[in-house]
């Protein structure tokens, strides 16, 4: 959380901040740095910051297609546990969204729930901050951490009654977000505590899917054991998100990136080379085929941070196509790298994200795990990618929407003027 989330500002000024800023006057005291930062984007969204906007509510079947495909679902109950009398007594709501904003599911009691009816908070609605300005779900979403908003922080007005606190969720088998925790409730009551239990019960839920991921991939080695002992050659067993839970005539592996959209058939991973993919009844069988050099060598790379929450990398070469989604981290890295093509140190590439050029531990551990995704790809010493190697950036059209939530000083400075292929 750190200390953009204290309550530096005395709540009965915030009015009168939001009210300057809109302005352009200068405010009794600053904001916090986490909501001017919201206000300015969605300033630049044209968000009317009077009654907000919106967008059409998902239908009945569609959110429940949502429920389904979503693993959030699952722990309804442990977070409704957790978060105990907040829910219950306080006249709070406790809502989860998917990745989107989208509330999937929402429980409180009849009066506050009758009361968010009001301002369109209610299942099927999207509270993306590009759409209904600075609150708890949309804003956690695009800073990918927890976050409370107070009354009048709320870019809009008509929520200024209101005062919400939300813990992204992650999946802990790819780090992929997967929607929101929030709990919202009237201004006055608000407990300023709210927020650090919002954060444990995330944490605790993304703890148990971990548990339950753990415990799938050991069935499947149960039955994956035998089957390898039967194959010749290298092989693995995957379980659908690449997690291995046996191999075969190689070292150890802990994840395959599977591509983006993954088929049955002959695919190529840039961590194995050409492989072909059988599908089991929870994972893939997969057989690494021996093939020239030169079909194993990529071509071009692709690097899309078009979007504002999901970025993607897309790998192409002889043997075929390989695309996968990126975290925050690893889509600020290879956006520097396809920025200097002449490559990067730590020391350089800590600089750019942190601002602190001391900071090459973390760098290296980073740059590790994507070298080990993307093999072929990207050489180190100093960090860059193959020259062999085609690299196109997709950036925004728009320069505020470049990596929103990333605060490393290469990004801020490159919103003002973006380099790349705007999409």
């Amino acid at each position: 959380m750190g200390s953009v989330n204290r309550g530096t500002t005395d709540e009965a000024l915030l009015p009168a901040v939001r009210e300057a800023c809109l302005g352009d006057a200068r405010p009794p005291v600053p904001p916090r740095p986490l909501i001017g930062q919201s206000w300015h984007r969605v300033r630049l969204r044209g968000v009317d910051p009077e009654k907000g906007g919106s967008s059409p509510r998902l239908a009945a079947d569609e959110v429940e297609e949502r429920r389904q495909r979503s693993p959030l679902g699952g722990l309804l109950t442990h977070m409704r546990e957790g978060l105990g009398s907040v829910v219950d007594v306080e006249r709070h709501l406790m809502a989860v969204t998917d990745a989107e904003g989208r509330v999937l599911w929402r429980q409180g009691n009849r009066g506050v729930l009758r009361s968010a009816d009001r301002l369109g908070f209610d299942v099927g609605a999207s509270w993306a901050e590009e759409l209904v300005g600075t609150n708890g779900i949309g804003t956690s979403l695009v800073e990918r951490r927890p976050v409370q908003v107070r009354s009048a922080e709320h870019f809009v007005r008509t929520h200024h009654a209101w005062s919400c606190a939300a813990a992204p969720l992650h999946d802990p088998r790819d780090g992929r977000l997967l929607g929101v925790l929030n709990v919202s409730g009237p201004a006055p009551v608000f407990n300023p505590a709210t927020l650090p239990l919002v954060t444990a019960v995330a944490k605790v839920g993304e703890g148990e899917l971990r548990v339950r991921h753990w415990e799938s991939v050991e069935r499947l080695r149960a039955v994956a054991a035998p089957m390898l002992a039967r194959v010749g050659g290298r092989a693995l067993v995957v379980d659908r998100d690449g997690w291995a839970a046996a191999v075969t005539g190689m070292g150890p592996v802990g994840r395959v990136a599977l591509p983006k959209s993954v088929q049955a058939g002959r695919v190529w991973l840039p961590s194995l080379g050409l492989c072909a993919l059988a599908p089991l009844p929870d994972g893939w069988l997969v057989r690494v085929e021996e093939a020239p050099r030169a079909e194993l060598v990529p071509s071009r790379v692709v690097l899309d941070v078009r979007g504002p929450r999901r970025w993607t990398v897309t790998v192409a070469g002889a043997a075929g196509e390989w695309s996968q989604e990126l975290s925050p981290r690893h889509a600020e890295l290879l956006y520097v790298l396809a920025r200097h093509p002449g490559g990067r140190s730590a020391a350089e590439l800590a600089a750019d994200l942190f601002g602190d050029a001391s900071r090459t531990v973390t760098v290296r551990a980073e740059m590790s795990r994507m070298r080990r995704t993307l093999a072929g790809v990207l050489s180190h010493r100093p960090y860059r990618f193959a020259e062999n190697v085609d690299v196109r950036l997709l950036v925004p059209t728009r320069p505020a929407d470049l990596l929103p939530s990333s605060t490393a000083p290469v990004v801020l400075a490159d919103r003002g003027n973006l380099p790349g292929e705007p999409g």
